[in-house]
């Protein structure tokens, strides 16, 4: 996910949906869709003054004042080019963004997270960016970044805020232990991870506990630290889905934890991550697995006294983790572009990128905002988080048409059984390798 402690949003449909939702788009009256690019006409104004609409995701309080802080101060500087704000939702962005693209009335400037824009990229909704973008911002954000949003060689995002996954643990049981702290220049191995697990249980408290309600982001990400991608791309450009032994030695080590160590809660599976906060401040469970902005939550509802700590997620040969960066994009049936990408340059530059930031408790990916101090500083683990950003990899699977499928039937319902110790390694083998290609093959005929 883009950002772990959000409220959770629908994954992209197949083509049928679209088709569906086509004929109940065009069934629907006007003002039922969002008003965006369909008719040049009504985007000028007097004198030719042109308005864009930026339909931004921002939800929390620093998040939103920023965001409507910057659009005031462009208006202000912009007086022939207006953007208006409108406010949009993860939880219903994906059905919305495809009605209002079938319907002719998407937003112009469109805030979303690049494990979102596969079906719009492919299906010709989202601009191609890679000649509109300007060169300080192309050189601003690494390579990395860029190719989340890249699909057909072609960007259709532009990606400025991450998450990493970060081990939250108790400072006080950590201590106690006598285990190894581990930081982001000599993190844990998975298995020193599960030796820590191992000694920080003992009656009343589990080493860890892992909220897995949507496990398969979690589980593929953090592979990717053991050279596991699941999802590989032939020489023809077909996907196939793959479960060797690398992939495997995430979801093993979780298993062993809940099932045989059991070091880890089985009752936190089912969870997600704000859920295991209350139990993680009682001490039922020493270290929690979860989205780097979680923090904003723990400094807000720990009880006084509490003492906790960030530590980078556990390294298999390398500490790559895969992401879904936030992203901004433009319509394909926006008029202008060129407005679209001035304004979404100024909304990047470093210090705006800072602010954006910060009031998501996010990581910036671009290379200048990742340097200024606030982000450096020892204060809530800022520091922790921002050394992970170069580990910061593309999501294997995000590209993948087919995907949100094979995640949805196959793959989430197969590592829940998995992890709670209802089937084992074979049967869950099979169930995401041979019905998961056949999954696939539906859209690579």
């Amino acid at each position: 996910m883009p950002y772990e402690s959000e409220p959770p949003r629908p994954r992209p449909r197949p083509g049928p949906a679209r088709r569906r939702l086509l004929a109940a788009a065009a069934a629907l009256p006007a003002a039922a869709l969002l008003p965006g690019c369909s008719d040049d006409r009504q985007r000028r104004g007097r004198g030719g003054r042109i308005t864009l609409r930026f339909q931004s995701l921002a939800w929390q309080q620093d998040s939103l004042k920023a965001n409507r802080q910057l659009v005031a101060e462009w208006n202000r500087r912009h007086p022939d080019v207006q953007v208006r704000y409108v406010q949009g939702a993860w939880a219903t962005v994906h059905d919305q963004l495809l009605t209002s693209f079938e319907g002719g009335e998407a937003p112009d400037i469109i805030h979303d997270a690049t494990d979102d824009l596969a079906d719009f990229a492919y299906g010709g909704d989202l601009a191609d960016l890679t000649t509109l973008l300007p060169p300080r911002l192309k050189a601003d954000i690494p390579q990395q970044s860029w190719d989340t949003a890249t699909f057909n060689g072609r960007i259709h995002g532009v990606p400025f805020l991450q998450e990493p996954r970060v081990l939250i643990a108790n400072r006080t049981k950590l201590h106690r232990s006598g285990v190894r702290i581990p930081a982001p220049e000599h993190p844990w191995t998975w298995e020193e991870f599960a030796d820590a697990a191992q000694r920080l249980t003992h009656r009343g408290t589990y080493g860890v506990a892992w909220p897995l309600k949507e496990p398969v982001s979690a589980t593929l990400n953090l592979a990717l630290s053991t050279g596991g991608r699941v999802f590989h791309r032939r020489p023809d450009g077909k996907v196939e889905v793959r479960f060797d032994a690398v992939d495997q030695v995430v979801p093993r080590t979780i298993h062993h934890q809940v099932n045989v160590a059991r070091t880890a809660s089985r009752s936190t599976l089912g969870m997600g991550g704000a859920d295991t906060l209350p139990g993680f401040f009682a001490g039922r469970y020493a270290m929690v697995p979860l989205g780097f902005s979680y923090r904003q939550q723990i400094v807000q509802q720990a009880p006084d006294g509490f003492d906790w700590t960030v530590l980078p997620a556990p390294k298999g040969t390398t500490l790559d983790q895969g992401v879904s960066p936030q992203t901004l994009s433009v319509a394909e049936d926006c008029p202008y572009k060129e407005e679209a990408m001035a304004f979404i340059d100024f909304l990047l530059r470093p210090p705006n990128m800072v602010r954006l930031a910060l009031g998501d408790w996010l990581l910036p990916t671009g290379r200048q905002a990742l340097q200024d101090p606030a982000l450096h500083v020892a204060r809530h683990d800022w520091a922790t988080g921002t050394a992970l950003a170069g580990a910061l990899r593309s999501a294997p699977a995000q590209s993948v048409r087919g995907y949100p499928e094979w995640k949805d039937k196959i793959a989430t319902p197969g590592l829940q059984e998995y992890y709670s110790g209802a089937i084992g390694l074979d049967a869950l083998r099979q169930r995401l390798v041979e019905d998961g290609n056949l999954v696939l093959a539906r859209y690579q005929r």
